[in-house]
């Protein structure tokens, strides 16, 4: 059967001269949300057996294969467990990536994988050139399991005594491969209210650190990974993994020092807690941003300056070819060394004696002002539609945009345009900005480039 279907897929779509791979990446994801919402339209997908509608369905498919946990209705109380293990099935497949999946069934079925299915997870993973892909995709599909699993195994220490043991068991392999995919879903609603998220393990740190370790390590990137299996040593890591590791740590504890020192006296954030819970607290904060969207503080009750701050760090989001979302840690990095260089009047990035080729800066450059233009546009749309201060739309705009998946209490009260946007923010940040730009809107050049004068013109 999974040799039938990798040879349909190969046949009917991947050797289709009129999609190249990021564009069919780009399709896929769309398919699976498609499919998705109707399965999540059936009665049978409702916890009451009457259908939630298509539009919910929608929503709903869409935030899950975009693995970003934005909701208009509580996942344990709306739906069935047939409809939640959809919406596991959805974060699972979306996380990874459809077609990773499928190069799976490829290799289950002994099929040899071509070139045209290693450009496609190259594309899907966001890797830079096809050295090792399938290495690398085996070694992310293996990862992927024992990291779910071990979470597994953590999470029902508690959960099992909490809810017993198949309920206990569900929950704990549910938030296991959400936090791992950085999606943010949760199944906490029929226990501790709707939208509770993990709220009520506020002073737990076995929970807290373990979805913290969850969406730290799938955040980092299947590329990191391969590179610290195969080296295992600081010194012979790439330059890429050593940026990624770096501004991820730097990341992580300058949020955590800035929420303590922002929130630190808000009675309805972290002013209440005792000084350990206050540092795991901000700590599992500045870890959330990172586009994993649990929550264990009020989000809509925070002070302006960390509301701000939010919006900067789900914005950055994780790294390149991972289940996170976001502009990525290493292209803010090449904007930063683009400004630094400009400032310094030189025309090349140089850093550590080796040059950054051009494509890659006005690539940082591009993806930047896209999500900086669909960010401010989003934002302002949802103000005018909804009464709401602009930063709290700023919020939802940039949880959706960096598929975080935390809201200000905001989504489930939108009107449907401003939720439809919604759902335009998650797919276009999940497939990425500059991938749906390469897919959709840049046409083939024919013929070869041609280099006109030069002209000069006042900046600044």
């Amino acid at each position: 059967m999974s040799e039938r279907l990798g040879r349909f897929i190969q046949n009917h779509f991947i050797r289709s001269r009129r999609l190249n791979s990021t564009r069919l990446v780009a399709l896929s994801f769309g398919a699976l949300i498609l499919v998705g919402a109707l399965l999540l339209a059936l009665p049978v997908s409702a916890r009451n057996g009457e259908s939630q509608g298509l539009f919910a369905g929608l929503f709903t498919a869409t935030s899950a294969t975009c693995v970003t946990g934005l909701v208009v209705a509580d996942t344990a109380l709306t739906w069935s467990p047939f409809g939640q293990a959809v919406i596991l099935l959805l974060i699972q497949l979306g996380g990874l990536g459809f077609m990773t999946v499928m190069t799976l069934v490829s290799l289950w079925a002994h099929r040899r994988i071509g070139l045209s299915e290693r450009l496609l997870m190259v594309s899907t993973l966001n890797l830079n050139d096809l050295d090792g892909v399938v290495r690398v995709v085996r070694h992310a599909l293996m990862g992927t399991a024992f990291f779910e699993l071990m979470g597994t195994v953590l999470l029902s220490i508690r959960m099992i005594p909490r809810y017993g043991f198949f309920r206990g068991l569900w929950h704990a392999l549910f938030h296991a491969v959400s936090a791992f995919c950085n999606a943010g879903f949760d199944l906490q609603g029929a226990d501790t209210g709707p939208f509770s998220s993990l709220a009520a393990f506020q002073d737990d740190p076995l929970i807290l650190l373990t979805t913290s370790a969850l969406v730290i390590i799938g955040g980092l990137g299947f590329f990191v990974w391969e590179d610290i299996l195969n080296h295992r040593r600081w010194k012979k890591l790439t330059l890429y993994s050593k940026l990624v590791l770096g501004i991820t740590a730097f990341l992580l504890a300058g949020g955590t020092l800035f929420f303590l020192a922002a929130e630190g006296g808000n009675p309805a954030t972290l002013g209440g807690m005792d000084t350990g819970e206050k540092w795991l607290n901000a700590f599992f904060q500045s870890v959330t941003l990172r586009t994993a969207g649990f929550n264990v503080i009020d989000q809509g009750a925070m002070t302006d300056n960390a509301t701000v701050m939010s919006c900067i760090l789900m914005l950055i989001g994780g790294s390149s070819g991972s289940t996170a979302g976001g502009l990525k840690t290493v292209t803010v990095w090449v904007l930063f060394m683009v400004l630094f260089t400009s400032l310094r009047g030189r025309e090349s990035i140089v850093f550590r004696g080796r040059s950054l080729p051009v494509r890659r800066c006005m690539n940082a450059v591009t993806l930047f002002l896209m999500v900086l233009f669909l960010f401010v546009t989003g934002s302002m749309l949802i103000s005018l539609t909804h009464q709401t201060t602009f930063l709290h739309a700023a919020f939802e705009t940039a949880s959706a945009l960096g598929t975080v998946g935390l809201t200000a209490g905001l989504t489930p009260t939108l009107a449907r345009p401003a939720q439809l946007l919604l759902i335009v923010l998650m797919y276009t940040g999940r497939v990425g900005v500059l991938s749906v730009s390469i897919a959709f809107l840049i046409r083939r050049r024919d013929g070869l480039d041609i280099k006109y004068p030069e002209f000069n013109i006042m900046v600044g």
